[in-house]
């Protein structure tokens, strides 16, 4: 069995070097990686999860799936020639229609994707995950609920965040008291009063969407047409907030082999382990040491990096 370098291991290295110590050794384990699989390698990774800097303090859309990141999967994969991709994914998610864009863009160019979560894939991420042909996962690693989270502002001018079918839950509750007891009309009407018009169908035709396109690109990809009724009850499973809740629920390869899902451990390639976790422990490196909060970057050293500056 080889030993796997360790983060802290990682880390030394790179503080004893000066400059882009990082970048260099990032690049090294990826092109690593790419020479071994002889597939096309993207990596998708934000500082969502870094211990070294202040996450409450980043705006949300720089460490999220942003439409924008489309720009960098189309500067990563420009000149690739391949067929077939590993897209190595750490995200705590995003934006449902741009993962849907990301998604559309790369099956485009790829006949067969396989989603290597390294650590944690959450919420849009596990949505992306569901559109490839196989995921590999750690006994360590965790993707979530795509239960959709919708943000509103209320009547104070504060803004809050609440799963769609909490909402949707809420109404269906108000109107079964109401019925049983109309007193509590009065109740029920100052706490719909922060909802803005029309939020419940918004909520129901989100909650659809996410659980539809699931259940769409697990049929298409990862089951091939061949099992649409598993399709249709993993997608349900994924986004139920009252089987799971909370949002951030972790999943772990275990569960998430036990309710169908094409999962593959990334233990039992002792050679791939090595160099995914090597490539990941490089990319948290460079989200700990440099103001790079999210990275695109392929095999080639090619991509995009968003950076916080002051």
């Amino acid at each position: 069995m080889l030993a796997l370098p360790t983060r802290e291991a990682i880390y030394n290295q790179i503080l004893k070097e000066k400059n882009l110590a990082q970048d260099n050794y990032r690049r090294r384990y990826i092109k690593s990686l790419f020479r071994y699989t002889k597939r096309d390698t993207i990596i998708y990774a934000s500082a969502f999860s870094s211990s070294f800097k202040i996450i409450e303090q980043i705006p949300s859309f720089a460490i999220s799936i942003v439409i924008d990141d489309i720009n960098g999967f189309m500067q990563s994969l420009h000149g690739l020639k391949g067929r077939s991709l590993d897209l190595i994914l750490h995200s705590p998610g995003g934006n449902l229609e741009a993962s849907t864009q990301i998604i559309q863009y790369l099956r485009s160019k790829y006949e067969h994707i396989r989603t290597i979560i390294p650590q944690n894939a959450m919420s849009a991420a596990t949505m992306m995950a569901c559109a490839s042909d196989v995921i590999i996962m750690g006994k360590h690693s965790a993707i979530g609920p795509i239960d959709p989270q919708i943000t509103f502002e209320t009547t104070t001018g504060h803004y809050h965040t609440a799963p769609a079918q909490s909402i949707i839950d809420d109404f269906e509750n108000a109107k079964e008291e109401v019925l049983k007891n109309p007193k509590t009309s009065a109740l029920w009407a100052r706490k719909i009063i922060d909802y803005p018009y029309g939020f419940l169908k918004q909520c129901e035709n989100t909650v659809k969407l996410a659980q539809k396109t699931a259940e769409k690109w697990l049929n298409q990809y990862m089951f091939k047409g061949k099992q649409p009724d598993l399709s249709k009850k993993i997608a349900k499973w994924l986004s139920s907030t009252n089987e799971h809740l909370t949002h951030g629920r972790p999943i772990s390869m275990k569960l998430a082999q036990e309710k169908g899902l094409k999962v593959e451990a990334l233990e039992d390639d002792q050679n791939l382990q090595e160099k995914v976790l090597s490539l990941f422990h490089s990319t948290l490196a460079t989200f700990d040491h440099t103001p790079c909060v999210k990275l695109i970057e392929n095999h080639e050293g090619k991509g995009i990096y968003m950076r916080l500056t002051k």
